[in-house]
């Protein structure tokens, strides 16, 4: 059986030709790369990769096939996947039906077959960009494809968390007894949190990104938690008056990936789109106050402005960088150093990843239980 052709073109005219993988079509969005070798169905799965078409640096993709577990939404996010060599079998004991299938499912458009390293390189050269993916009927000349590539908004200035947001309040209840209850603004928050918050006696309400203050305050919160996400945060004008109205109020706060952005804006500092970010599950992180190394899983294109070491005034007192990745010195976290809001640019729930920042979890139940 002859297998469609395909092309992924990025705006600089650049193109990789391959064949179809997934369903046929259009789709648009920023290329970037993730530098997992596992974890696919949950990077797929993962908001905080809406609009965009995600390069598999892994040579092989799909070995594991599709199950009913490790989804870490509703459905497939990314706009688009780049991959070098789908596995044509699938084998694992939990597996209920293979990547390809789920793909061609939920009409998410794809390419096999094309040199991932050549793109990688490209990216890290040039920066992530705009892209897109074309197969079937959708193919056509080279300028044509161009134009449709360019013609795609930016994610600089992308709004994006209202698209990927719950439509109501849902409650996830603790495990054993109830010692907690966290209020989590959802920007794109992935299944594996609220199970974190839940393992450690936490009721968590998971609530839609425009929810007001009022509403939040309603539900008598210990704590709040703003959850990962995509999209420029310098649009989430809304979520960052909500933070400063939580911490005008004293109630502890957590935040990871968009949300420490969001802390970070709320205390007064810039952000700015990175060359190509941080997108895996091996990304080394520091943490300023202990010395203490973690490995992190990172999805982000965006990042606060801030020097390792840094401390800063603030309206809510003073606060400080409290975490650095030991590759590029990128802020990793912020913190008021009264403790009572934190946040890190990583993914402590780590779905897929290393388990290595699970205690952040634990530092905001003793913050909740001290104050």
């Amino acid at each position: 059986m002859t297998q469609a052709k395909a092309a992924l073109v990025l705006e600089d005219g650049r193109v990789f030709r391959g064949t179809a993988f997934g369903a046929q079509g259009q789709t648009l969005g920023e290329a970037v790369f993730c530098t997992a070798m596992t974890g696919y169905q949950e990077t797929l799965t993962d908001p905080s990769y809406a609009r965009q078409i995600v390069v598999a640096t892994a040579p092989q993709i799909g070995n594991t096939g599709w199950n009913d577990e490790d989804d870490e939404s509703g459905k497939i996010w990314v706009a688009g996947y780049a991959v070098r060599d789908p596995s044509r079998v699938s084998s694992n004991w939990r597996s209920t039906g293979t990547l390809q299938d789920q793909l061609d499912r939920q009409d998410v458009v794809g390419i096999a077959g094309i040199d991932t390293r050549a793109v990688v390189r490209h990216l890290r050269t040039r920066g992530s960009m705009k892209a897109g993916v074309f197969s079937g009927a959708a193919l056509a000349g080279d300028d044509e494809l161009l134009a449709r590539v360019n013609g795609q908004p930016s994610m600089l200035g992308a709004d994006l968390a209202e698209e990927v947001s719950t439509d109501g309040l849902y409650t996830i209840e603790p495990v054993g007894e109830h010692r907690f209850t966290v209020v989590a603004v959802d920007l794109g928050i992935k299944t594996n949190t609220p199970r974190m918050f839940a393992e450690r006696g936490v009721r968590t309400h998971v609530v839609p990104s425009n929810t007001s203050l009022d509403d939040i305050l309603a539900l008598n919160p210990n704590g709040v938690f703003l959850s990962n996400g995509p999209g420029d945060p310098a649009t989430q004008t809304g979520a960052i008056a909500l933070t400063q109205g939580v911490l005008e109020r004293g109630i502890p706060l957590f935040g990871i990936c968009f949300g420490n952005q969001i802390l970070g804006r709320a205390l007064g500092r810039n952000t700015y789109k990175m060359k190509f970010g941080h997108r895996g599950i091996n990304i080394p992180v520091v943490e300023e106050g202990t010395g203490r190394i973690s490995i992190t899983a990172q999805n982000h294109g965006f990042a606060l402005e801030g020097e390792k070491g840094e401390q800063f005034d603030t309206p809510f007192g003073k606060a400080e960088v409290s975490h650095i990745c030991a590759n590029d010195g990128t802020v990793e976290g912020v913190r008021l150093i009264d403790g009572r809001a934190f946040s890190v640019q990583y993914h402590p729930e780590a779905a897929a990843g290393p388990h290595d920042a699970a205690y952040l979890f634990d530092r905001f139940a003793g913050l909740m239980e001290g104050s």
